[in-house]
């Protein structure tokens, strides 16, 4: 790679280092602010009597473990690869938001049942000035925490923060509804507190729920962000000699972390010493613009020697492209000493039998030109 290729590297490093910090930094006013936020709603839940602002207060808590976990997660996933790890240690963070989801699900069970104990057997509170104020004051800062939080995460893509935030705004939705069982207790003498309080906990363990769902969708194998997928595709595109560019499949190793592969289509007068530089410059390229490696480019090559294969193509894929579930065609390549035709077919995952329509598509094929052999492939849209 040449020299703007390792000075990228360098900004890559430091861009790194900089989102830790930032998470790092954000966590630790999470900590701050959940521990005293714990501290005084458990002292205030004790004084009331009050279950739902001592859950309040051991949710709080929680938050606190799960800040602890982000900036653990942080520093562990940026850690340097090593022989183990040749693509680094970046999927920890998926590790850590699932246990802070786990967290989160636990928080809302034991809420549940502690709520179910109180319906059972309950237990009047008593609400001062002074409780309902302190109640107050948490709301905003909840809602402060989770809109900093979520910012904050997306910015630097941290799925652990986005956690953290919406369990955070999920807790002022918490002290809304202790404040609001207040209410309805001073006016109508009518205890909702238990009720509430149950019905809160089923909502944290809707959202334990959802985001242990997410992060174990992301640890398993997303498709490609299809933006970002296009932006590559548009960068390989912009090589003159380049015809188009298909098959890119991206492998991501944690946030911002991708390594990939790519099939471009270029004219079949490209000899082995041109073919290198080419792919040569596009790895460069889409490193320096995306960070994102392409271990492998492969290539599909263009007839420029034999005029009628432009008929051919267009005929072919007006025949397969019939069928809406067959989404795409490339690598057509027609060799005409050995009456062969060559072509990829991409099927949609939608195709009620993938198989089936692409056996009924290569038979189309098949029969436009019954004189050549056809060697079809299958191939799928990972970014569909």
């Amino acid at each position: 790679m040449d020299g703007s290729t390792v000075k990228n590297n360098t900004e890559i490093k430091t861009d790194a280092a900089s989102r830790n910090r930032i998470i790092v930094r954000t966590s630790i006013a999470g900590i701050l602010a959940n521990v005293l936020l714990s501290a005084v709603k458990a002292a205030a839940g004790l004084i009331s009597n009050s279950i739902a602002i001592v859950l309040d207060a051991v949710n709080n808590l929680s938050d606190a473990a799960s800040s602890v976990i982000t900036i653990v997660g942080t520093k562990l996933a940026g850690r340097e690869p090593d022989k183990k790890h040749p693509f680094g240690h970046g999927r920890i963070e998926y590790l850590s938001a699932m246990l802070i989801s786990v967290i989160v699900l636990y928080a809302g069970i034991t809420s549940l049942v502690e709520s179910v104990k109180k319906i059972v057997s309950p237990v009047a509170a008593d609400y001062s000035p002074a409780i309902l104020i302190t109640v107050s004051a948490a709301v905003f800062v909840k809602i402060f925490l989770g809109l900093y939080f979520k910012k904050t995460g997306k910015k630097v893509r941290s799925d652990s923060l986005i956690n953290s935030g919406q369990d955070a705004l999920l807790d002022a939705v918490i002290a809304v509804s202790t404040l609001t069982a207040a209410a309805v207790y001073l006016i109508w003498g009518v205890s909702l507190e238990a009720w509430l309080a149950a019905a809160i906990s089923l909502i944290i363990i809707r959202s334990g729920v959802g985001m242990l769902r997410r992060t174990i969708s992301r640890i398993l194998g997303e498709g490609a962000d299809a933006k970002l997928a296009a932006d590559i595709k548009q960068t390989v595109c912009s090589f003159s000699d380049v015809k188009g560019a298909y098959d890119l499949v991206l492998h991501n190793y944690g946030p911002d972390i991708f390594t990939g592969s790519i099939h471009v289509s270029i004219p079949d007068t490209y000899g082995t010493g041109e073919l290198d530089t080419l792919i040569r410059e596009i790895t460069a390229e889409v490193y320096r613009k995306h960070n994102v490696y392409l271990t492998a480019i492969g290539f599909y090559p263009v007839n420029t020697k034999n005029k009628n294969v432009t008929e051919m193509h267009d005929a072919v894929e007006a025949a397969v492209l019939a069928d809406p579930d067959v989404r795409e065609m490339h690598g057509f390549y027609v060799d005409e000493n050995k009456k062969v035709i060559r072509v990829d077919l991409v099927i949609g995952f939608s195709a009620k039998d993938r198989q089936k329509t692409f056996e009924t598509a290569e038979e189309k094929i098949k029969t436009l030109y019954p004189d050549h052999e056809v060697i079809a492939v299958m191939d799928t849209d990972y970014e569909e």
